[in-house]
């Protein structure tokens, strides 16, 4: 089965009115509906209501913070969901940044990769039924009360070496994000390695990639939205990190100089070209649809829509959206 994903809850369009919107989205033939954890809503409780209100769609989360939630929690709040959907569930988990995990919620983001090992460790442990003891997450005993017919599978966000070869290695899919078709190559190859070298089938590893939509055939505007965004993301030391690792160190650097002196004007007129045309899908939707696909030729298996519409006026910005969402669907 060819997978289209959206993410969800849309740009603008409230949590109710997903009740209709969400069955709509199975008629027009996603597959996928993913959410997001950042500084709206929450990532589980839509996937609950997703999975209430529809039949057909695979629900999942891009993602859960380990960092913010605890061990048990997290499995409890997994089970839940999982209930619900009946087998259509992925847990999404990820290790978030700095800004989410510190400043907003207090809590140090320290070791990532080993919170997240140890994390997922733990789940399984528990998703099969199994009590379990986990001495660097601080668990002494705990055995989940609710039984799975199906475990959801585990699905880990993944950026640099280490972390994609934990999802490789161990994970039944790696989540990506803010990356060009042309990066997804590296990315892949890196977690297929991993799965084969643990004994596992490469082939079965699902690669969820988030994609930037901006639906518009206004050149400025979708320009300025993108470096923007580069700006603000690329400076960061997880994407930053990430994106030197792919190679841009030379490109990156005018902008992460200008960012560290204070001139986020200067920074933002200094995005890298090559991410300003290849990290965002923007034009008409055809344009669109092509770009979609090069990140599906290069290895994205589970394409992910994100609809970021560009109409300040609240009210068209929900119909710019809706009208993306549908036009967007699967070809």
């Amino acid at each position: 089965m060819r997978r289209w994903g959206i993410t969800f809850p849309l740009d603008g369009v409230p949590l109710q009115a997903h009740r209709e919107l969400l069955p709509e989205a199975e008629t027009l033939g996603y597959s996928d509906g993913w959410t997001l954890e950042v500084d709206g809503l929450d990532s589980l409780v839509p996937a609950a209501l997703a999975a209430a209100w529809t039949t057909e769609l695979r629900i999942g989360t891009a993602i859960v913070n380990v960092f913010t939630r605890g061990p048990a929690l997290l499995a409890q709040s997994a089970a839940a969901v999982a209930e619900v959907a009946d087998g259509r569930f992925c847990l999404g988990i990820g290790s978030s940044s700095p800004a989410i995990v510190e400043d907003w919620n207090g809590v140090p983001l320290e070791r990532p990769y080993t919170r997240m090992r140890e994390t997922v460790s733990f789940l399984k442990d528990v998703f099969a039924g199994e009590k379990a003891a986990n001495e660097y997450l601080g668990v002494r005993g705990f055995r989940l009360g609710r039984r799975f017919a199906d475990p959801p599978p585990i699905f880990v966000a993944a950026l640099q070496e280490r972390m994609l070869r934990l999802a490789g290695s161990e994970a039944e899919g790696v989540i990506i994000n803010w990356l060009t078709p042309d990066d997804v190559p590296k990315v892949v190859t890196v977690a297929k390695d991993a799965a084969a070298a643990a004994g596992r089938d490469p082939e079965a590893l699902e690669v969820v990639c988030r994609i930037m939509v901006i639906p518009t055939e206004n050149e400025e505007v979708a320009d300025f939205i993108s470096r923007r965004a580069i700006a603000g993301y690329m400076t960061t030391p997880v994407y930053g990190g990430f994106h030197r690792w792919l190679g841009r160190e030379e490109s990156l650097r005018p902008m992460q100089e200008a960012w560290d002196a204070g001139d986020r004007k200067a920074a933002t007129e200094l995005a890298p070209a090559d991410l300003i045309d290849g990290m965002f899908v923007t034009g008409g939707t055809q344009a669109c649809l092509d770009q979609i696909e090069a990140y599906v030729r290069n290895g994205v298996t589970v394409p992910v829509l994100n609809i970021m519409s560009v109409e300040p006026d609240p009210k068209e910005r929900v119909a710019a959206t809706l009208a993306a969402f549908r036009s967007l669907a699967r070809p």
